[in-house]
């Protein structure tokens, strides 16, 4: 295990109402969808995992959905590796399955994937090597593009050499560049100086944007079954506040 999943693994979880009750979360500054993704820049979505793009901004998606400006959604690895040892999910068939909740994820946040061009680069879930991935970003970010993508110090190997491969490519292509926090909700507590609270940018939603993202990762069952899953209601229910934050 990675220094950074240990990070995931050693925190029990930070309780939703704890965050809930954060003066600091309340007091952020706001930053309006039009800001976000100003009409005329194309939106870049990069996620390690299938399912990262709804855990970390499928509220913003949402929002979007009316939108027909052409987007990009890139899927850095197939998920393959969440149920290490599992004899049920194997990786063949959590590449398999994983790619149809996504699928079905992606129609519950009401993305059109006429107007969205989805790449699936394949690399290795749980080794995910950012030079690679950034050199292979090369040739799919454009000057002007708004890039999102999980945090560089999220706690997850993979989410982290996606922050870094994005930042990297970014600041070569001229690209604006904004991280969204996933397992940091997990492990961190409100004022965790490992975060980056002074650069921190809140996103407020409205009601029909929670369901949809709520509809939309109930759509990833895999990552939802059994006794311990990977995705637990704790996480989950932080998650699904009516706003999201974005590290600039």
């Amino acid at each position: 295990m990675s220094q950074a999943l240990d990070l995931i693994a050693a925190s029990s979880g930070t309780p939703a109402s704890v965050w809930r009750a954060s003066t600091q979360l309340q007091q952020l500054p706001r930053i309006r969808l039009d800001e976000l993704a100003p009409p005329g820049c194309r939106l870049v979505v990069v996620a390690p995992h299938p399912d990262d793009e709804v855990l970390a901004c499928g509220g913003l998606l949402a929002s979007l959905a009316a939108d027909t400006r052409p987007g990009l959604l890139v899927s850095v690895s197939d998920g393959e590796g969440s149920h290490p040892g599992s004899l049920h999910w194997t990786p063949q068939r959590l590449r398999t399955t994983r790619e149809l909740e996504s699928r079905i994820a992606l129609a519950r946040l009401g993305l059109d994937l006429h107007h969205w061009d989805w790449q699936r680069l394949h690399l290795p879930d749980a080794a995910v090597d950012a030079d690679e991935l950034a050199a292979r970003l090369r040739n799919l970010i454009r000057p002007g593009d708004r890039l999102i993508s999980t945090w560089r110090y999220d706690g997850h190997c993979d989410h982290e050499a996606t922050a870094l491969a994005c930042a990297q490519v970014a600041e070569q292509l001229h690209a604006r560049h904004f991280q969204a926090p996933v397992w940091a909700w997990h492990w961190a507590l409100p004022g965790d100086p490992r975060l980056p609270w002074s650069q921190a940018l809140r996103l407020d939603l409205d009601e029909a944007a929670v369901q949809r993202k709520r509809e939309a990762i109930q759509a990833h069952a895999s990552q939802l079954e059994g006794p311990d899953p990977v995705l637990g209601e704790q996480l989950l229910e932080t998650l699904l506040q009516p706003f999201e934050v974005f590290f600039p």
